[in-house]
């Protein structure tokens, strides 16, 4: 895997100190959220460019990035629009020391190194001439779309929950939301399963399983749900909602 590894270094070295610069510009660290499924799509473009034959598997690999990178991002930025710095970005601009230096390295190349390893089963996919298409990568595809389904369609959710004025201020315990506490960050783990799936027929692969612990980790215990919950920690209506909903995997408390 390190061969081929240089290239996407030095684009995500490039690409995140771009959107630092502008995180500067605009005195909003929040932004990097929107920027971080495009990251994606680039490292997956990129990991194309030296090939001038493109198989079905590495189309179908780069096609679901897309997809899912795009909504992503494209969802972020409305949600974020008009609104201040997120809670998280904006509490440690108030306490950190040496604020513009902690915030390249600590939120910026910190966030661009995890895109480069939970990118690495489409890297690894997309590096490779010849990969082969069968019925393991059909079963990757159905574990992403659910996965996908999960995110997207939690996040819509959420979206609608919010739009309502009755809802101000509370808790959104509905649809997809009654099964999982945080369907989006379920989805977005499991979708990544899904993809390593795929990058497994392919010579090494099964070690790119990096990638969607490293991602489930990240959701589940450090900068996904714990952040998240701290917000509502002491709400009776969320300690209800909390003793009766799991936190993460549906129907596994």
């Amino acid at each position: 895997m390190i061969q081929y590894l240089s290239e996407p270094v030095i684009t995500v070295f490039i690409y995140m100190t771009l959107i630092f610069i502008l995180a500067m510009i605009l005195k909003d660290n929040s932004i990097v959220d929107i920027f971080w499924g495009a990251g994606f799509i680039v490292l997956a473009i990129v990991s194309l460019w030296p090939f001038d034959y493109f198989d079905i598997k590495k189309m179908v690999v780069t096609l679901l990035i897309i997809v899912w990178g795009g909504r992503l991002s494209i969802h972020i930025s409305k949600r974020n629009h008009g609104n201040a710095e997120d809670f998280r970005y904006a509490n440690w601009r108030a306490t950190w020391k040496f604020f513009v230096l902690r915030s390249f390295l600590q939120i910026f190349m910190l966030q661009g190194f995890f895109m480069l390893i939970i990118s690495l089963p489409v890297l690894h996919i997309n590096y490779h001439e010849e990969v082969s298409f069968g019925v393991i990568d059909i079963a990757g595809i159905l574990i992403f779309l659910t996965g996908f389904y999960f995110e997207a369609v939690g996040d819509l959710q959420l979206r609608k929950f919010k739009q309502n004025p009755e809802n101000k201020g509370k808790i959104m315990t509905e649809g997809l939301w009654r099964l999982t506490r945080h369907p989006n960050y379920f989805g977005e783990a499991l979708l990544w399963w899904g993809i390593w799936l795929m990058a497994v027929p392919v010579v090494d692969g099964i070690f790119t399983i990096i990638s969607p612990i490293t991602i489930t980790l990240l959701l589940r215990y450090v900068s996904g749900v714990p952040m998240l919950e701290k917000k509502y920690e002491g709400r009776p209506d969320w300690e209800k909602y909390k003793s009766e909903t799991p936190v993460f995997i549906p129907f596994l408390k």
